[in-house]
């Protein structure tokens, strides 16, 4: 989104600061001694999760952790901030992200994906929002970034495609399309079909994705099947759902997406050219 915006969805939000009903007060606590810390270490970070839904679309719901995003030194500065200060930790868990705990609290510091593709750059910091969490000032994540980052979420248990739409309902006049689909890139596929949900879901508020946005990724869409099958057998499906998709690769035969998508990034980042944009 363009410019600082603290306030909340005109759709009857009642503040940014989620109901926490079933965590303790000393939990809530250690959140907030979290926030201090990376505040007074001067270390950069927006905050996500369940903190960040609720400041665009005023919908609160109870959340086991608090989730924060960094850039990947930023993450390590922080986790090294918490063991200084006595916190258990983990690191690099599944490979995108730190975790510290005290007590009961728990504190995610993400810098990626399991499908590696959302990183944590420079941009969330940039284009974050002002807002409160849990009476702290900080800054939200760009809601472009939390699209970015939940459209890759398609596991059987747990899907994010009702919060992308419920995000577009709230904020899609303010989005900053041009910016949402460089994010998505060459998974411009991915975009189009979660639009498409949201369509199907809101056809009184279609006009939230702007007309250019929709004719631009179709006519993408139509330039596909016209162009055919990619050669070789590959299968993506990993890029969305790692477990969900591992029968393909193991038994029937697929080269696996997710390697390939890795390999390619890396042979594009060596090399400063932009990734292969098969459609």
């Amino acid at each position: 989104m363009q410019g600082h915006d603290s306030s909340v969805a005109a759709m009857g939000g009642t503040g940014s600061q989620p109901t926490e009903t079933k965590l303790e007060p000393a939990e809530i606590a250690a959140r907030i001694r979290a926030l201090q810390l990376l505040r007074e270490a001067g270390v950069p970070f927006v905050v996500g999760g369940a903190y960040a839904y609720a400041h665009y679309t005023g919908i609160h719901r109870d959340t086991k952790d608090l989730d924060l995003f960094l850039r990947k030194a930023d993450a390590d500065r922080a986790i090294a901030l918490f063991e200084a200060n006595g916190w258990r930790t983990e690191r690099n868990t599944h490979g995108w992200l730190h975790k510290a705990f005290w007590d009961g609290a728990l504190i995610d510091l993400i810098y990626s994906a399991g499908s590696g593709i959302p990183q944590v750059d420079d941009a969330w910091v940039e284009h974050a929002v002002e807002g409160e969490v849990l009476g702290q000032r900080c800054l939200i994540s760009p809601a472009e970034e939390i699209i970015w980052s939940k459209a890759f979420v398609l596991e059987r248990e747990r899907f994010d495609g009702t919060e992308l739409n419920h995000l577009i309902l709230a904020v899609g006049p303010r989005l900053d399309w041009k910016r949402l689909l460089e994010r998505f890139g060459r998974y411009w596929e991915v975009l189009l079909g979660h639009l498409m949900f949201f369509r199907f879901a809101y056809p009184s508020d279609r006009e939230h994705v702007p007309a250019w946005v929709m004719w631009g990724l179709l006519s993408r869409a139509f330039d596909s099947v016209r162009g055919g099958n990619w050669s070789g057998r590959l299968c993506r499906g990993r890029l969305l759902s790692q477990p969900g998709y591992r029968i393909d690769v193991e038994q029937w035969g697929f080269e696996d997406g997710l390697t390939w998508d890795e390999r390619e990034r890396a042979r594009a980042a060596a090399t400063a050219e932009p990734a292969p944009n098969q459609s």
